[in-house]
């Protein structure tokens, strides 16, 4: 904040610049315009009446103007932001109290501020989140050099700017709570989709897995495989950017608590770092992004970007948002996004399988279609390069403190969780019978 300068008064001489002159200022006393009688002297003012008014009232205002004032320490802007903050906080503690309530504002309030920081940060093909990101060093370095400068000054100053960084925190609160903490708290997908959840038994789990490779029979001969591995996407990411908001406008219209908006899809630049620490997309809540990790396989691509997508609209919990992404995958056209949203369901589903039963697993897996095995076993190969990073424990343990202070009971496992979704799902669309 510059001071304001202020300057001298300029000199005057009336002299100055003529040579020799006559003029000279008057320098004499002020003379009343009535002299006095002749042996009556003049009274002399008193110091009280020779200040003059103005002066007297200027020195009114400089007494006033030296005591500390509230906004001489806290900037109006951050007054304000600290005032959101508290707002956010009552309402924060709403939807803690009431599920109906938090539909009902994540449906019709918070749904506007996610469309509206989605629009804003849409037009740019790049991420504005992971500049955010990238940036962070060179705000702390503003930051330490801006303190050291300030520790000089006065308190005031040094006040405001650490009131300012405080508000900035704050400012992320209230744009969690206004977007997207709602979501968290509002009623289940299943309660909106009308399906039971319930524990489900390994003859379940296998029943599930067998309906899901049937449907994947089903698009295998429309999808190019590279011969013993991997299947190839045939287009680019904002290809498949639109093919999914083609098939999320399908959802929207069976499901009407689904947010519809076509948004773009953001590739993150540092996806061969991020894969380190197992993270293969991220919904980033104060620009309105769906963040995705290109570096993973195809296969894996459209199904997260939807999954990415769901939280854009208002599908919080993991579960649940993996449990969309199958369900709009499925709704697409395309039988390559088809094909993705049935065979992450299935690595989930046969995951569960082996965990709670063996042999069951190994009757599946060997039935299933080479082409799918192959697919299967080349992630697998993949991710050995990234399995034992120590940055995923930070990350795992950073997601998973998150997910649980959001009401998620299994953090980081919820994400699994879809395999209870996926087992409901198949019994009632997929002739998913035990066998």
């Amino acid at each position: 904040m510059n001071e304001k300068e202020i300057s001298a008064p300029a000199e005057t001489g009336l002299g100055d610049g003529i040579p020799n002159s006559d003029i000279q200022p008057d320098v004499s006393p002020h003379i009343s315009e009535q002299a006095p009688q002749s042996g009556e002297v003049s009274p002399l003012p008193s110091a009280d009446e020779a200040q003059p008014q103005d002066a007297a009232q200027y020195s009114d205002a400089a007494g006033v103007a030296g005591k500390p004032q509230f906004w001489d320490f806290v900037h109006p802007v951050s007054f304000a932001l600290f005032t959101l903050a508290g707002f956010s906080a009552v309402l924060l503690f709403a939807f803690y109290q009431s599920a109906d309530f938090a539909d009902f504002y994540s449906r019709h309030i918070g749904s506007v501020f996610r469309f509206v920081l989605a629009k804003l940060s849409d037009p740019f093909p790049f991420s504005v989140a992971e500049t955010i990101i990238f940036s962070l060093p060179i705000f702390v370095c503003a930051v330490i050099a801006h303190t050291v400068r300030l520790s000089k000054q006065s308190a005031a100053k040094n006040c405001r700017f650490i009131m300012a960084l405080l508000s900035i925190l704050t400012l992320l609160f209230s744009l969690f709570v206004l977007t997207f903490a709602a979501a968290y708290r509002g009623s289940t997908l299943e309660e909106k989709l009308g399906l039971e959840r319930k524990y489900v038994s390994a003859a379940e789990l296998a029943a599930t897995a067998n309906a899901l490779a049937k449907q994947i029979e089903g698009v295998l001969d429309e999808v190019r495989f590279n011969y013993g591995s991997f299947s190839v996407m045939p287009y680019p990411l904002d290809e498949m950017t639109k093919k999914l908001n083609n098939a999320f406008e399908k959802v929207c219209e069976k499901y009407p608590f689904v947010q519809p908006m076509r948004t773009r899809v953001k590739p993150v630049v540092l996806s061969e770092l991020m894969t380190y620490t197992h993270i293969s997309g991220v919904y980033s809540y104060f620009t309105g992004e769906a963040n995705l990790n290109v570096n993973f396989p195809d296969y894996m691509l459209p199904y997260t970007a939807a999954h990415e997508l769901s939280h854009q609209r208002g599908i919080a919990r993991e579960d649940e948002a993996n449990f969309m992404a199958f369900l709009v995958c499925i709704e697409s056209d395309d039988p390559y996004i088809r094909y993705s949203g049935y065979v992450n369901v299935l690595g989930y589903v046969l995951s569960s399988l082996y965990s709670a039963d063996p042999a069951e697993y190994m009757k599946v897996w060997r039935a299933m279609d080479r082409r799918v095995v192959f697919e299967f076993a080349s992630y697998s190969e993949f991710f050995d390069k990234y399995r034992e990073s120590k940055v995923s424990k930070v990350s795992e343990t950073i997601n998973d403190t998150y997910l649980k202070i959001q009401g998620q009971a299994e953090g980081t496992r919820s994400y699994g969780r879809v395999v209870d979704l996926a087992v409901a799902y198949a019994k009632v669309h997929l002739g998913a019978a035990e066998g």
